[in-house]
């Protein structure tokens, strides 16, 4: 299956980021926004991971709004036990990104943003990038 170069995948690191105030995750973010004819995914288990951390330091109703901005923008990706069962079968170091990777996969993205580079060298088919470099993805 060949991976379509306007999908783009978010790491749950980078939406965390971003929703925390780092800048460079935060000019990650709207700068994907600013692009047209792309498409932006996550997966639910970044949403659920996001909700998990930030119930920690935020009320339900900050949370609300935060996973309301994201879904404006941001197309949800849901996972399966045959996704998990997929995330098995790659030798990656974390096996939270394997899961991620296979997620991204599903809708053929070509890009893959995360603040974790390191976890996904093995990974083929797929463009890595931290959120500093999104300038490389061009506009079309």
């Amino acid at each position: 299956m060949k991976s379509n170069g306007n999908n783009i995948f978010l790491d749950t690191n980078v939406l965390i980021g971003a929703y925390s105030g780092v800048q460079s995750d935060v000019k990650c973010l709207n700068y994907l926004f600013s692009l047209t004819g792309k498409r932006l995914y996550t997966s639910t288990l970044s949403i659920a991971q996001l909700v998990s951390v930030f119930q920690k330091k935020q009320t339900n109703e900050q949370i609300k709004r935060v996973i309301g901005k994201i879904i404006a923008k941001i197309n949800l990706i849901g996972f399966s036990d045959k996704d998990v069962a997929n995330s098995l079968n790659i030798e990656g170091p974390d096996m939270e990104d394997n899961i991620q990777f296979v997620i991204s996969k599903k809708m053929n993205c070509f890009w893959f943003i995360t603040n974790n580079r390191k976890d996904y060298v093995n990974f083929s088919n797929i463009e890595v990038i931290r959120p500093n470099d999104a300038r490389n993805i061009s506009q079309d």
